[in-house]
């Protein structure tokens, strides 16, 4: 049996990769109940998505990008909404569009990692009541069957939903009530646009959390067992948004949020193929809530902690509940000084590699974001990516932090 890597290299076989969804690269996305949202008055959003980055039609070039910087995964989402436009109705036409990308990776030597839904649903399904609806877990189970049944062959690594987790947390009850009346009117005025009573976007505006985590667990379930009816040998999992929470004082909160916001979701991972950890700043709890990080220290363009041991704490926590394999399936910073995202990567991932050493089975790292893109209700104001995109031609410059992370993929260790 060969000896563990240890130090500063990573096992053979281990994923280095760029993360993108959909939505936020594709464009047009007119089918989705995001689009939706995006455009009617008034909106959460700052702007529509629009064209994003036209990677609908671009993702070549994309994955040429991820080849050339000694990447060998690339983990990318199928749009549920463009597959499946009207309820069991199947566009042959999307399913071989992503199939042609999945085979597009496999040509360039990059690993598909798939995921069946990164926050967007089908406007019908939103009209339905979206994640509220008893149903959903049998609908989404639906579109997981027929989509595995085409693409399943090719693919590297499967997740079901993305960061179903990401829900309000006990200390957003003000922030919240500020913002409801506009969040209230985007949902009627969105209803009125699809001509019905109800709109209910992705994991926004959830009331019942527990019911709500109860549905989406069994819509998890559901979605796996149908991808393993397709092809039982392909590893499927979910991908969790876990800062990495941390104690202030006595009587803390944060084992409170844990057991909220994820504790079901990482006892229901137990019985899957592996974990995507999803991880950019630490968070700290005291016995109110969350308190602001130490003054000093750099910080990314919302204000948050650059905090390169957040990962690797975030990535011990998980694995000491789940106990299955962990991918790292997002980690990234969120600012326009890319020197910043040069120091965080090797940084962070030489925490990483100090939690692998203590024996946590770490299969992957794929870096959030391939592409500056589109960021959900900031629109493009926030920058996460290896590749800067200019909105109007299109044209793909790779900053230099992509560079720093090729180094690091191509030698398999760390300088």
């Amino acid at each position: 049996m060969a000896a563990r890597p240890r130090g500063g290299s990573f096992p053979k076989g281990f994923l280095w990769g760029a993360a993108t969804s959909g939505h936020q690269i594709e464009g047009n996305n007119i089918n989705s109940d995001m689009w939706v949202a995006e455009t009617v008055k008034p909106t959460f959003f700052a702007e529509p998505s629009g064209d994003a980055t036209n990677s609908f039609a671009l993702w070549p070039r994309d994955m040429d990008l991820v080849k050339s910087f000694g990447l060998n995964s690339y983990r990318f989402s199928v749009e549920w909404s463009r597959i499946e436009p009207e309820p069991g109705m199947f566009s042959i036409a999307m399913l071989d569009h992503y199939k042609a990308m999945i085979e597009g990776c496999r040509e360039r030597g990059l690993i598909p990692m798939v995921t069946f839904s990164h926050f967007t649903t089908p406007r019908w399904f939103a009209a339905r009541g979206g994640w509220t609806n008893a149903e959903s877990p049998d609908l989404f189970g639906r579109f997981c069957e027929r989509a595995a049944r085409h693409l399943a062959a090719d693919i590297g690594y499967a997740m079901t939903l993305n960061e179903p987790n990401v829900l309000r947390n006990p200390t957003d009850d003000a922030k919240l009530a500020k913002i409801k009346p506009v969040f209230d009117g985007m949902t009627a005025a969105a209803a009125k646009a699809i001509g019905s009573t109800r709109f209910v976007i992705g994991n926004f505006g959830v009331e019942d959390l527990d019911q709500y985590t109860r549905t989406v667990i069994a819509a998890h379930k559901a979605a796996k067992a149908a991808i393993k009816a397709a092809r039982s040998s392909l590893p499927v999992g979910v991908t969790l948004a876990m800062p990495d929470d941390q104690t202030v004082g006595s009587n803390s909160m944060r084992d409170k949020f844990r057991a909220q916001s994820y504790l079901p979701w990482l006892e229901a991972a137990r019985s899957d193929d592996f974990l995507g950890v999803q991880n950019y700043e630490r968070q700290l709890w005291d016995a109110n809530g969350k308190v602001d990080p130490p003054a000093g220290g750099v910080r990314n363009a919302g204000g948050g902690e650059v905090y390169p041991a957040s990962l690797a704490n975030a990535v011990r926590y998980a694995h000491s509940v789940a106990r299955v394999p962990i991918i790292v399936t997002e980690h990234g910073v969120n600012t326009d000084d890319d020197t910043i995202r040069a120091r965080f990567i090797p940084e962070a991932l030489a925490e990483l590699r100090k939690a692998m050493d203590e024996g946590i089975p770490v299969k992957g790292y794929i870096h959030w974001s391939l592409l500056d893109n589109f960021e959900w209700i900031s629109g493009y104001k926030h920058h996460y990516g290896l590749v800067a995109v200019d909105r109007k031609t299109f044209q793909r410059t790779p900053k230099p932090s992509a560079a720093v992370l090729g180094a690091i993929a191509r030698a398999n260790e760390l300088p």
